[in-house]
């Protein structure tokens, strides 16, 4: 049975600029370890070898480029993003999306360096899509929830119900989480009721007034 997972994606709010990233990271860390769940933090790009040096719990990037070592300057190569103790990455999010050539390509290198692939999918439609390319995870994100307080574990529950059926009808090795909206316990329960295998929150953890009674209380709820 697959562990479910939680990923924190920080992006680039201003709350965890600096050494801040650190402190978040480690609170996340620290419930990991005493909660006994799979808590994954996605930090920015700038402050992901700090994280990865001070905490145990995987550290994923919040985007790869599907380049090269060498004379690439300028991209966030997998290997080298390996080598700093990354140990996956989301791919396509809404706020950061690529075609899906891309998708494959970065699914694959993945793959074969044994980092997690989060892929990100706007609909189910996209979803069905994008399983082929047999990410780790799928996290459906319909994007007008991102940021909205409003989860789409309650407000479009079929979204997530039908994305699950297309991933099992093609692949069931890939897992199917959701994020956009979420905020509070009830919300993860929904997800969880209906059928995902985690959650990826960004603004309901980042922008709480206290980052470790928030983590607890969605932790708890898995």
């Amino acid at each position: 049975m697959t562990k479910l997972l939680f990923i924190v994606n920080f992006k680039n709010y201003p709350e965890i600029s600096g050494e801040k990233s650190v402190k978040l990271a480690q609170v996340a860390d620290f419930i990991a370890k005493h909660k006994k769940v799979k808590i994954a933090v996605a930090p920015p790009q700038a402050s992901l070898a700090l994280v990865a040096s001070r905490v145990r719990i995987p550290v994923f990037a919040q985007h790869l480029d599907d380049s090269n070592t060498g004379s690439t300057t300028g991209f966030m190569v997998p290997e080298v993003a390996k080598s700093y103790g990354v140990s996956g990455s989301l791919i396509n999010h809404s706020e950061h999306r690529i075609p899906s050539a891309k998708i494959k390509q970065l699914v694959k290198k993945l793959r074969k360096l044994r980092m997690v692939s989060v892929v990100c999918a706007r609909t189910p439609d996209e979803v069905k899509k994008l399983a082929s390319f047999k990410p780790d995870y799928i996290a459906i994100e319909p994007p007008e929830l991102i940021g909205s307080g409003i989860a789409v574990s309650k407000a479009k529950p079929i979204v997530i119900t039908r994305s699950i059926k297309a991933v099992d009808r093609l692949n069931r090795k890939v897992s199917v989480i959701c994020g956009a909206g979420i905020v509070d316990a009830s919300d993860v329960s929904a997800a969880i009721k209906l059928g995902t295998k985690g959650i990826l929150v960004a603004s309901g953890v980042v922008k709480a007034k206290n980052w470790r009674v928030k983590i607890k209380e969605l932790a708890n709820a898995m």
